[in-house]
């Protein structure tokens, strides 16, 4: 299940067979023999042999080509066995800063250099300056074929991304802020279990909203952090607050067949995980300290694993004054409580500087969600300077009033080609959620477009959720599509489509 071989039809090019692995979570045991668990970090080094005309790219700290297509890696920091990654096929490179470079099949590599030229060593440097000295020498970045079912996979010294992030205006930047936070949460400091994923995920999310507020200021980071908070409404919406999934410390019971542990994948170790940090900066309350011991969080546990424990009761020793409190136990907010109980975060961040952007994109989709439409008040909003997420907002919105009164989805579908002719996947996948909460059978079109395109999980399976929870056409349409599709998708994101519209998985 870890090595994934693509057909050509499942690359860009598709001229040319492709193969890549996927250690996360306990993966990379059916890749080579391992320790495969997070709480046990080595070495390592490889030679792979390929054929001509394929490239090998390793997660490695250096490598160099041999004769006879021969790849030679090596990896001379200590990391978990899940964080081994390869990649073979007919892929190139672009610099796009003093110690970044894109790959990508030959198709792609315009588009990917446009993208990330010298945007990458700003994010790193801020990451340094933040949380102290970036350890893998490289941060190389490889755009995966369209069927890659993440967003993102932080292999160190190169991550794995989806070709989704090729907006073409830079836009979705913040997966790559998030894929960098990495190199300190998580393959620097790595949480010792998967059942405490949040220490990886939460610590990230709020290393990768500290960049961005950083690169572009607090108003912005508010608006994004808005929509991590709505996706994690829906999560809780959809499984029931008090679902077990829905802690911090998940419990990963061992049954006859075993657990696996990405089956516990959820928004909650990223955006609870996020509260839960966010909570702890807001303890201390200076933002300039906290900073300040996120670095000696880095610097003590460096190239370790953690428990939540490790972290927290570091967090108390670096504040005693916080300790002799007792802030560990405050009514409501106990730490154990924040670890073991499931449900909404008891604190969250305020995000009201977000609020001079939310605020038009919330009074906007008022004006859509109306019985009768005010086109003047419509037409007098100008939605052309509206950055991506300002837009997102304004379709979480729509889609939350949804479905609008008669005709309405329509008319805005006309009055803004910016959004439904968009071809970025964030604002994709909204509008394609629009369009069957709707059941705008006329732009079903754009849904099959959109499955076809690429076969990430995060926007793959809502889209099947919503069409098999909608209309019989809608039904028609998820059958109609899988079977087309299939072949294309990552055999994990295959089985979780199947269980969606009631087929048979394969053991």
């Amino acid at each position: 299940p870890q090595v994934c071989w693509l057909a050509p039809e499942q690359t860009a090019g598709k001229q040319k067979p492709y193969m890549y692995t996927q250690g996360q979570a306990v993966l990379n045991r059916s890749f080579f023999p391992c320790f495969d668990t997070p709480s046990v970090k080595c070495t390592y080094s490889a030679t792979v042999q390929v054929p001509e005309g394929f490239t090998a790219v390793m997660s490695a700290t250096s490598w160099e080509k041999q004769k006879d297509n021969t790849f030679v890696f090596k990896m001379s920091q200590p990391i978990p066995s899940y964080l081994i990654a390869l990649a073979v096929g007919d892929i190139v490179s672009a610099d796009v800063g003093p110690r970044s470079r894109v790959w990508a099949e030959p198709c792609l590599i315009e588009a990917a250099k446009k993208e990330y030229d010298g945007v990458i060593e700003e994010f790193l440097a801020v990451g340094e300056k933040l949380f102290g000295p970036y350890v893998w020498g490289r941060y190389d970045i490889l755009f995966m074929p369209p069927s890659f079912p993440f967003g993102g996979m932080e292999n160190p010294c190169l991550t794995f991304v989806t070709p989704c992030l090729l907006a073409g205006d830079r836009s979705l930047a913040d997966v790559i802020i998030h894929e960098i936070s990495h190199s300190w949460f998580g393959n620097l400091v790595t949480n010792a279990t998967w059942g405490e994923f949040w220490l990886n995920e939460g610590f990230t999310m709020y290393a990768q909203r500290r960049i961005s507020t950083e690169v572009y200021g607090l108003a912005y980071t508010c608006l994004e952090a808005a929509t991590g908070r709505a996706l994690l409404r829906q999560h809780m919406d959809n499984t029931g607050e008090d679902h077990p999934l829905n802690k911090l410390r998940v419990v990963i019971e061992p049954g006859l067949s075993g657990v696996n542990p990405d089956d516990t994948y959820n928004e909650t170790p990223y955006e609870k995980g996020y509260c839960f940090v966010s909570y702890l900066a807001h303890l201390v309350g200076d933002q300039s300290k906290f900073d300040a011991f996120l670095q000696a969080y880095v610097n003590q546990f460096k190239f370790q694993s953690i428990t939540a424990d490790d972290a927290l009761g570091f967090f108390l020793e670096y504040f005693p004054e916080l300790k002799e409190k007792g802030v560990d136990s405050i009514p409501g907010f106990e730490f154990d409580r924040w670890l073991n109980t499931p449900g909404w975060p008891p604190y969250l961040p305020d995000l009201s500087p977000g609020e001079q952007l939310m605020k038009p994109a919330e009074e906007l989709a008022e004006l859509w969600a109306a019985d009768s439409l005010n086109v003047e008040a419509i037409e007098a909003v100008d939605i052309t300077a509206w950055r991506t997420y300002q837009l997102v907002y304004f379709l979480d919105k729509i889609l939350q009033k949804s479905p609008l009164p008669e005709g309405n989805v329509e008319r805005l579908s006309k009055t803004y080609p910016k959004i439904s002719k968009a071809q970025n996947a964030e604002l994709r996948l909204r509008w394609c959620q629009i369009v069957l909460k709707n059941n705008l059978e006329a732009e079903y079109g754009k849904v099959k477009d959109f499955l076809h395109s690429q076969g990430k999980q995060k926007y793959t399976l809502p889209l099947y959720r919503a069409m098999w929870g909608g209309s019989e056409s809608a039904r028609a349409l998820a059958m109609e599509i899988f079977s087309a599709t299939a072949p294309q998708l990552h055999v994990n994101v295959q089985n979780y489509v199947k269980k969606i519209l009631g087929l048979e998985v394969a053991e």
